[in-house]
């Protein structure tokens, strides 16, 4: 048995930057633990959020900015044409060598080749994954076999409560929709406009 005192180290979360990428419902809570732990919070999301901002210090950024600044990118956004390969090649080069990618969105929102390469090549020091392209991940997906990605089988709102809340929630939604209000989340809140709501 041989010692080997630096192998246990990791990065240091107190005082490191956290980008989100999305500052949605699941974004924002992302970041609020952030400050728990003394983080910098960093944002860029479709949306500037100036209350959040003033609440809670989070800095608005340019994508490019996020990247750049970044020791951790957590990302967030929903799967659409706009975000399909959102992350390639192109921003995992502008990432610190030392940062951490946390997909926690769909896989598809990552190009999982520019990933393997960003991890092998050390573009980037590692990833935590919640989800992959393709789903469900085949056993020899090259990811699987790298000692600097974590991974999780998508199970962040796998509780009783998560589940309970989940359906409540659609439940209010659909007696609002019925009375014609508005929605408490709603996916696509540009068709209230056309609705007259």
């Amino acid at each position: 048995i041989s010692h080997h005192p630096m192998f246990w180290l990791g990065s240091e979360v107190n005082g490191s930057t956290l980008g989100i990428l999305g500052l949605g419902g699941i974004g924002l809570e992302t970041a609020k633990r952030g400050l728990g732990f003394d983080m910098k919070i960093i944002y860029h999301s479709r949306t500037r959020k100036p209350e959040l901002e003033a609440e809670y210090g989070f800095k608005y950024a340019t994508l490019n900015r996020v990247l750049a600044q970044s020791d951790f990118l957590s990302i967030h956004v929903p799967l659409t044409p706009e975000t399909n390969r959102f992350i390639g090649e192109k921003q995992l080069k502008k990432m610190k060598s030392t940062a951490i990618l946390i997909n926690l969105s769909r896989g598809p929102v990552v190009d999982t080749d520019a990933l393997y390469k960003a991890l092998t090549e050390g573009w980037i020091a590692g990833a935590g994954l919640d989800v992959f392209d393709p789903e469900p991940v085949p056993a020899d997906h090259p990811l699987l076999g790298l000692d600097n990605v974590v991974v999780l089988p998508h199970i962040g709102s796998a509780s009783n409560r998560s589940r309970r809340d989940m359906h409540l929630l659609a439940a209010r939604n659909l007696v609002a929709g019925l009375k014609g209000e508005r929605l408490e989340q709603c996916a696509n809140p540009e068709v209230y406009e056309s609705l007259g709501i």
